[in-house]
C-alpha cells in the first residue's frame, strides 16, 4: 500500500474515531455553568469573547463558572497558557480535538465571534452568543457578488445563535438583516448595546504598562516612544487563501518610518490574523510586528494615530477620539471587486494612494495633534454612528443580558421581520438537468416581495452545480448543506437498515432514529422555522425524509414522472431506482401535497400510486420558463458559447450550423438516455433525409447512449448529416441556430426543452406520450404517435408547412404556473 493511501487512511479513521466522539458527548448531559470561547477557530484570546471573558472573571456574581478557551495550536500561546496556569476555572481545548468536540457538546454557553464547524448542532439546552468580529466596511454575504457561494457556513451558524452581537444599528441592519438575510427567518435577539472589544482600549495606567512591556518582551523596542499603528486587512479572493502581500507591508512601514522622528514615534504592524504567521516568518518583521496573541484593542488603546485600509478595525479607534489615516493604493481596484458600504468621502479620515502622501498627512497630524476640519467633522460624525454605545462598558451590559437574562433595561430586540410566508424548497442535486432548470425558473417567476424564499441544496464544487448556485434568483436565501449527519454509528447504521429493509417511513416512530433526522435538521437549519417546505426533486430519500423534521410546515413533495413507472424501468437491465422510489412513496402519507407537473400527471400518478396516499393529495402545478434568461442566453454568439474551455477551440459543427445556406435544421435537446429514444429520432431522420437531404439533425447532451447512437448514426450513413454537440452549458444558441424542435421520448412529465422552444419560437414536433395536451398548449405544434415513421412523417410535415406555430405568451403562461405553485403547496394565490 502506497503511503498517500495509509496517510488517507489513517486520516479518515481520525475523523470516525471523532465523530464517534462527538456523538458520544451529544447524548451527555448539558454541563451547567461552562462557557466555551473561541476566536477566529482558536487562533488566540482576542476579540469580543476575550473582553467578555475577562469581565465576567471580574463578575462576583458569575465566579461559579467554568471557562473553555478553544486553541488551535497551544504551543503557539503560551503567554495565555502562563497567565491562567493557576485559575482553577479556566482551561483550554484544542480546535479540531476530541476534547474540543466534547465542549462544544456539552457547554451550557457558547461563545464565538465567528462560526463553529459544519459538525456544531446546538442542542437545548445550550445558550449560543455570536458576537462577530467587526462593523463591516468591506461588503458582506450577499451583498458581494456571488456572495452566496461562501455564506453556507456563516448562515447556519447565525440561525442557530440565540444572541448575535452587534455594535451598532448599521451592523445589525445591513450586515445581518440584509448581507446574511437573517430578516424574515432568523429567530435570533440582537444585542445592540455596543462593542465588548473596545471595552478593552479603556486601559488604566497599570494596563498600558503591562501591554507596552508585553510588546517590548516580543522584541519590539518601545521605549516611551508614541504608537504609530500600520493596520491593513488581508488580501486577496478568498479568506482561505489570503495572497501574501507582506513584502508590500514591509517596504510601507520602512518608507513611513525614514520620514517620522523615531526618537519619538514608531511605526508597528498588525496584520490581519489570518496572515499573521506569513508575517511572523519573515525575522525582518519581527521587530516592529505585534503580536498575535495581543487583543488588537489593547493595542489600539496605546496607539497615538492609526493607519489602516479597508479594515473594520477603525471602527473601534473612532470610541478613541484620535486620528485615522486611510492608505488605500489599490482602492479602484479593491472597491470594484469586494465593494465598500461607505464610499471614501465619508470615511473619518484623509484618503493616501501613495505613501509619500501618507507620510505627508501624518507629518501634519503628528505636528499639530488633530485632523483637518473637513475630517475631523466627518470624525465626530462616525463616532456618533457606530461608536454611540460603546463607553467601555458594553461586556457589562451584554453578561447581563445572556448569563442573567436581563433584558428589559437594553436595546435587545428580535431580527427585522416583514412577516411575508416563507418557503423552504429542496432543489435538487443542482445538475444541469430539467429539474435543476425547472427549480430555477421557478424561483425567478415566484413573487419574492409576498413570500419569503430559502433555498437548499447539497454543497457541490462541481464547476455544473456551482454555475447552477449562481443562477439562483438574488432574492433567495440559500442553505446549501455543509458537513454530514452527526450520530453514533450504530445510530447511523440502524438508518441505512431502516432504508434498505423498506422501513424509511419509521424515521418518526423510534426514539433515537427520530432525535437524529431533528439533529440533522437543526444542523442544517438552526432554529428556523418555515411555512412552507417544498421538495422539489422528489427523487432523493434522504432529503424526503430531513424536510418531514421541519417544525410546523405545510409539506409538498413534487413528483416529475409517472414515477410508478420511473421506478420499474429497467436501465442496463436493472431496475435501478425501484427501491430508494418505493422508499419514497411510503413516505407520501406523511406529506400534505404531492404535486404532478401537469394535471394529466397527477392523474397518473394518483392512479398508479393510490396504495401510498390519498387521493386528495394529489394535485399540479405547471413547470414555469424563465424567458428572460432563456431569449438573454439564446442572443449570446454559438462560437463562444460552444467553444471547449481547456483547449480554447470551436467545435467544427458550429460553422456548419452557422452557414448561410438551405439546409433545414431540426434539433433536439435532452440526456442521451433510454427513456428519451433519441434512436427513433435517428431513424425518422433517416427516412426524411433519403427524401430531402437538404435536412441536418442536432442532438444536444450527453448520456450513457451516447457511444449506442454514434454507432447508428455511422451503420446508416448518416454522419454528415446528424450532429451530436454533448452538453453544452448554453444549449440555447444551439435552439436559437436551428429551425425545429423534435422530441422523441417514449414518456415525460412536462419537459422544459419544449417550454424552452416555446419560448424561442421554434415549431415543435413531439411523439405522444399521456400528458402531451398539457406539455404542448393547443394551437402549437405537432403530435405524433411513437413510431419510426409516423415521426418521419411529422418532419416531413414541418418542411411542408403544416406544424402550427404561433407567439407563445410566456408572460402570461408564467404567470399561470407560479399561480398554481402557491396553490399547490397550500399557499395564497398572488392578486392579479
Amino acid at each position: 500500500m502506497k503511503l498517500l493511501q495509509i496517510k488517507r487512511l489513517a486520516s479518515r479513521a481520525k475523523r470516525f474515531a471523532q465523530s464517534q466522539f462527538h456523538a458520544h458527548w451529544r447524548t451527555a448531559p448539558i454541563e451547567t455553568g461552562t462557557v466555551l470561547y473561541e476566536s477566529f477557530a482558536g487562533n488566540g484570546m482576542l476579540c469580543n469573547p476575550e473582553a467578555i471573558f475577562r469581565q465576567i472573571l471580574a463578575t462576583p456574581d458569575l465566579a461559579q463558572l467554568q471557562h473553555i478557551w478553544v486553541l488551535s495550536d497551544p504551543r503557539q500561546h503560551r503567554a495565555t497558557l502562563t497567565e491562567f496556569a493557576g485559575v482553577p476555572n479556566v482551561s483550554f481545548v484544542r480546535h479540531g480535538t476530541s476534547s474540543y468536540y466534547r465542549a462544544l457538546a456539552t457547554s451550557e454557553y457558547l461563545i464565538n465571534n465567528a462560526t463553529f464547524p459544519p459538525q456544531f448542532s446546538k442542542r437545548a439546552g445550550q445558550t449560543y452568543l455570536n458576537t462577530w468580529h467587526g462593523t463591516p466596511l468591506k461588503r458582506m454575504g450577499y451583498d458581494i457578488d456571488g456572495g452566496a457561494l461562501a455564506t453556507a457556513n456563516i448562515l447556519r451558524n447565525f440561525v442557530a445563535a440565540d444572541y448575535l452581537l452587534a455594535a451598532n444599528p448599521f451592523m445589525a441592519e445591513q450586515m445581518y438583516e440584509k448581507a446574511y438575510k437573517l430578516s424574515g427567518i432568523s429567530r435570533s435577539l440582537i444585542i445592540e448595546e455596543g462593542s465588548p472589544r473596545i471595552d478593552r482600549q479603556t486601559l488604566s495606567p497599570a494596563a498600558a504598562e503591562a501591554a507596552r512591556a508585553r510588546l517590548t518582551a516580543a522584541g519590539i523596542a518601545l521605549g516611551d516612544r508614541t504608537i504609530i499603528l500600520y493596520a491593513p486587512t488581508w488580501k486577496g479572493k478568498s479568506f482561505a487563501r489570503p495572497a501574501d502581500d507582506i513584502d508590500q507591508l514591509l517596504d510601507h512601514v520602512t518608507r513611513l518610518t525614514a520620514r517620522i522622528d523615531t526618537s519619538k514615534y514608531v511605526v508597528l504592524l498588525k496584520t490581519h490574523q489570518i496572515v499573521h504567521s506569513l508575517a511572523a516568518s519573515r525575522p525582518e518583521i519581527s521587530r516592529f510586528l505585534v503580536p498575535n496573541d495581543m487583543p488588537s484593542n489593547v493595542i489600539l488603546g496605546l496607539t497615538g494615530v492609526l493607519i489602516t485600509d479597508y479594515s473594520s478595525i477603525f471602527f473601534d479607534f473612532l470610541a478613541t477620539g484620535r486620528p485615522i489615516l486611510f492608505f488605500t493604493p489599490d482602492l479602484d481596484d479593491y472597491s470594484g471587486t469586494r465593494g465598500l458600504y461607505f464610499e471614501p468621502e465619508e470615511w473619518p479620515g484623509p484618503i493616501c494612494r501613495t505613501t509619500d502622501e501618507l507620510a505627508d498627512q501624518l507629518a501634519d497630524i503628528l505636528e499639530t495633534g488633530e485632523l483637518s476640519q473637513e475630517s475631523a467633522a466627518r470624525h465626530r460624525n462616525s463616532q456618533q454612528v457606530f461608536c454611540g454605545r460603546d463607553d467601555g462598558r458594553a461586556s457589562e451590559r451584554i453578561i447581563d443580558v445572556v448569563f442573567r437574562g436581563n433584558v428589559q433595561p437594553y436595546n435587545v430586540h428580535p431580527v427585522a421581520s416583514e412577516h411575508r410566508p416563507s418557503i423552504l424548497i429542496y432543489l435538487g442535486g443542482m445538475r444541469s438537468n430539467g429539474i435543476t432548470t425547472s427549480a430555477l425558473n421557478l424561483l425567478q417567476n415566484i413573487d419574492h416581495s409576498r413570500f419569503d424564499v430559502s433555498a437548499c441544496f447539497g454543497q457541490s464544487k462541481a464547476p455544473a452545480a456551482i454555475e447552477n448556485q449562481l443562477a439562483i434568483h438574488p432574492a433567495v436565501r440559500q442553505f446549501p448543506r455543509v458537513g454530514g449527519m452527526n450520530g453514533s454509528a450504530p445510530d447511523q447504521l440502524a438508518r441505512r437498515l431502516d432504508f434498505r429493509r423498506g422501513k424509511i417511513s419509521q424515521h418518526q416512530d423510534r426514539p433515537r432514529q427520530k432525535a437524529l433526522w431533528d439533529d440533522e435538521w437543526t444542523r442544517c437549519f438552526g432554529d428556523s422555522v418555515f411555512d412552507f417546505v417544498v421538495d422539489f426533486s422528489g427523487y432523493g430519500p434522504f432529503w424526503a425524509v430531513l424536510l418531514l423534521h421541519s417544525p410546523r410546515s405545510i409539506r409538498s413533495i413534487w413528483l416529475h414522472n409517472d414515477l410508478a413507472a420511473d421506478a420499474h424501468r429497467k436501465v442496463k437491465g436493472k431496475k435501478g431506482m425501484l427501491h430508494s422510489l418505493t422508499q419514497i412513496f411510503t413516505l407520501y402519507a406523511q406529506y400534505e401535497h404531492l404535486v404532478s407537473v401537469s394535471p394529466t400527471l397527477s392523474q397518473i400518478n394518483g392512479r398508479h400510486l393510490a396504495p401510498y396516499a390519498e387521493p386528495a393529495k394529489f394535485t399540479f402545478a405547471l413547470n414555469s420558463a424563465d424567458a428572460e434568461h432563456i431569449l438573454g442566453a439564446a442572443s449570446e454568439d454559438l462560437r463562444e458559447t460552444a467553444r471547449d474551455l481547456e483547449t480554447g477551440i470551436t467545435p467544427e459543427w458550429v460553422d456548419a450550423l452557422l452557414s448561410t445556406n438551405d439546409i433545414t435544421t431540426f434539433v433536439t435537446v435532452g440526456r442521451l438516455s433510454p427513456e428519451k429514444n433519441q434512436a427513433r429520432l435517428i431513424r425518422a431522420f433517416n427516412i426524411v433525409h433519403k427524401e430531402t437531404p437538404t435536412t441536418r439533425l442536432v442532438l444536444v447532451g450527453d448520456g450513457p447512449l451516447r457511444t449506442a447512437l454514434e454507432s447508428l448514426v455511422k451503420t446508416l450513413g448518416l454522419e454528415e448529416a446528424v450532429i451530436l454537440t454533448g452538453e453544452q452549458h448554453n444549449p440555447y444558441t444551439v435552439l436559437a441556430a436551428s429551425d425545429c424542435f423534435a422530441l422523441s421520448s417514449d414518456y415525460e412529465g412536462q419537459p422544459m426543452v419544449i417550454l424552452e422552444a416555446l419560448v424561442l419560437g421554434l415549431p415543435i414536433v413531439t411523439v405522444e406520450f399521456e400528458s402531451v395536451q398539457n406539455a404542448l398548449p393547443s394551437g402549437f405544434g405537432l403530435v405524433v404517435p411513437q413510431t419510426d415513421e409516423d415521426l418521419a412523417t411529422g418532419l416531413d410535415a414541418f418542411l411542408t408547412g403544416d406544424v402550427e406555430s404561433g407567439k407563445f405568451d410566456h408572460a402570461e403562461y408564467s404567470s399561470m404556473a407560479v399561480d398554481q405553485f402557491y396553490r399547490a403547496i397550500g399557499a395564497e394565490v398572488a392578486p392579479t
